[in-house]
């Protein structure tokens, strides 16, 4: 190729280049920001990650800042940005319980929080770093603790909507997941959130229909907003069946191997998914986490060939369970006993993808570590008993001294009578 031609073809591709970020700059040219700045109401449920992105913004104005309020007005407004753009944070680092400085990311104007709290809920702000805002977001975080399951195979129901005077209350549900399983039965769900719908909601909040907001709105009354939070979300199951995804070929040379090993011996087990292994000890708590599921994902759990369905195994379907799913699709496994040997499979959207051999050892004896959790709790009772006793020692001390000084303490002492002559 001549030094003509490579020239002509770099020509095109930076050409190609500068039309991309022309076109990505015009959807800012031809969103105008409004004139007097209202809040967009979203909701989520807890554990949950969302975006916010920023639609529109002046033409000189290159880069963004967010800020966060708890209540619009309120003096403590947190900046969610290093003023650079450049604060990146992956969602597998994130932990539960993180302040939101720590679980957000700013991508293409764009704002990301990872595991967002119920403490999230509040006013986002897409401005400048002098403060000016052009548009903003009323985001509120539904808890999932008291979290109402619904199954429609076993005739339930879901919440009926609440009445209060004008005050309606009910649940907005989202879009059945996929089925979390193939081949073989499985279950799907949709998540209801709480909304409400009443005329005495602030106007300078925008509603999805009119004078609709969840319950966690800042639009909603105070008054208002107490009758409301009785109503939980909701968690609708039901069965489903879907059949499995034809799976890539192996490639030769491996089943080559496979069957040279297999004719020698005899034929090994060979994992369809990968396997970690993990020894735990007799009568500590364990959870384990599906890799890459996310609480809006279909996830399923599987011990060996035992399929642990939400309507027997789902949190809350009986008090007294020592092995269950979370709302969080995690799955919790208290006071492991030597019956929960085996390879538990993790299902994400009607695929399995991974297994977790676990393997339970007795007791023993082990490293006291602090950073275990049991040793904490252990040593906190154990400072708690301690000073618990020191403040009965030391009041009934005080007492004593009390009574001696004011002289009206009274005599225990025994009093012996002498005989008489």
């Amino acid at each position: 190729m001549s030094l003509a031609h490579t020239t002509v073809l770099l020509w095109a591709w930076g050409s190609l280049q500068a039309f991309e970020i022309v076109g990505k700059e015009n959807i800012f040219q031809r969103t105008p920001c409004p004139a007097f700045l209202m809040f967009d109401n979203a909701a989520y449920l807890a554990d949950m990650s969302f975006e916010l992105p920023c639609p529109c913004k002046p033409e000189e104005v290159s880069a963004v800042v967010w800020y966060y309020q708890k209540h619009l007005g309120s003096s403590h407004t947190k900046v969610l940005t290093d003023f650079d753009g450049r604060v990146l944070t992956e969602a597998a680092q994130v932990r539960v319980g993180s302040d939101i400085l720590v679980r957000f990311s700013i991508r293409m104007f764009s704002l990301l929080v990872f595991r967002a709290q119920p403490e999230d809920s509040g006013l986002y702000f897409c401005g400048t770093r002098k403060g000016d805002y052009f548009y903003a977001y009323d985001v509120d975080i539904q808890s999932s603790k008291g979290m109402v399951a619904t199954f429609k195979d076993q005739g339930q129901e879901p919440l009926e909507d609440e009445y209060h005077g004008s005050l309606r209350v009910f649940t907005t549900f989202w879009e059945w997941t996929p089925c979390d399983r193939c081949g073989v039965r499985g279950e799907q769900w949709r998540i209801g959130l709480c909304y409400l719908q009443s005329p005495d909601l602030s106007p300078r909040y925008r509603k999805i229909l009119p004078n609709v907001v969840s319950c966690g709105s800042r639009a909603v009354p105070r008054q208002l907003r107490a009758k409301a939070s009785d109503h939980n979300p909701e968690l609708l199951v039901r069965s489903c069946l879907m059949p499995c995804k034809k799976k890539k070929k192996v490639q030769e040379g491996v089943m080559a191997i496979f069957n040279y090993v297999s004719k020698v011996g005899s034929r090994p087990w060979l994992p369809q998914v990968p396997i970690q292994f993990h020894q735990q000890r007799l009568g500590h708590g364990l959870i384990i986490s599906c890799p890459g599921a996310r609480p809006e994902h279909a996830v399923a759990w599987d011990k060996d060939h035992q399929y642990l369905y939400r309507t027997q195994y789902l949190k809350g379907v009986n008090g007294s369970m020592r092995v269950f799913i979370d709302h969080g699709n995690h799955l919790h496994i208290r006071f492991t006993q030597l019956e929960d040997r085996g390879i538990y499979y993790c299902w994400r959207q009607g695929e399995r993808i991974a297994g977790f051999r676990l393997g339970v050892t007795s007791p023993g004896r082990y490293p006291v570590s602090f950073s275990d959790p049991e040793t904490r709790a252990a040593l906190g009772l154990f400072l708690i008993g301690y000073m618990l006793i020191t403040v009965i020692f030391i009041s009934i001390h005080l007492c004593r001294c009390c009574c001696y000084l004011f002289r009206f303490c009274p005599n225990f002492s025994p009093r012996l009578s002498l005989p008489q002559l």
